[in-house]
């Protein structure tokens, strides 16, 4: 078995269960801003256009289409406009109000804390992610994980994105680690595996819903109580 020294985590859709927690807030948004009351979607078809439109705009962000500050203002525009409400019926606010709610969500997925634990008492761990900065801190704040992680690169600490090289060269340079001493984990193919693998990185590709792939990471899971028969 390979020896490490440290394991990078990506945190969205990997520890931390963005799913859960985005679809929560929205429906608390769909309450707060009462917008039931425009009589064109329910909540669900409001979580699933949401759900679209973020997506495709964090594509965009990472390819340096977009700026952090377009991503957040435009996404719910999109989304209520693609809805059938006109640009200025969008309500005045829910944009901040989803980046107040939402971070403070606390679903991790399965034995989450469990491995964490198992984790660190054997390798440095860390946090590598394209999430903003601001954002990312109050999720591992509120969801308890800060203690577990000794560095948080953001794509902002750098200016660069995974699956760039850059960013990966900046967080090996902030653990004072090489390539062959660390091995990736996360959930976006071409973010985390392919970045990783191009920067001599080995990988744990986490693949929960078992998405079908042409990848071939060094290792991959369904659930992150796998990661102990690895590592």
């Amino acid at each position: 078995m390979k020896t490490y020294t440290h394991i990078l985590f990506d945190l969205d859709h990997t520890i931390w269960d963005f799913e859960k927690n985005s679809e929560e807030t929205i429906y608390t948004l769909y309450d707060q801003f009462n917008l039931a009351a425009f009589g064109k979607f329910n909540s669900v078809s409001f979580y699933k256009k949401y759900k679209f439109v973020n997506e495709r705009l964090w594509i965009s962000y990472r390819k340096g289409k977009i700026s952090q500050k377009e991503l957040r203002e435009s996404r719910f525009v999109k989304t209520l406009v693609g809805l059938g409400l006109h640009p200025h019926q969008v309500p005045k606010g829910i944009a901040e109000a989803y980046l107040d709610i939402c971070p403070t969500k606390t679903a991790v997925f399965p034995f989450t804390y469990e491995v964490l634990e198992y984790l660190q008492g054997k390798y440095d761990l860390h946090i590598i992610t394209n999430g903003f900065k601001d954002v990312q801190a109050i999720k591992m704040s509120s969801s308890k994980l800060t203690s577990y992680f000794k560095e948080i690169v953001t794509s902002e600490c750098c200016s660069y994105k995974k699956p760039e090289k850059g960013i990966f060269d900046y967080a090996l340079d902030k653990i004072k680690g090489s390539p062959k001493e660390c091995i990736m984990i996360g959930d976006n193919l071409e973010c985390d595996v392919d970045g990783a693998c191009a920067s001599g990185i080995d990988q744990v590709f986490f693949n929960p819903n078992k998405v079908k792939h042409n990848r071939k990471p060094t290792h991959e899971i369904n659930c992150l109580s796998e990661l102990k028969a690895i590592l």
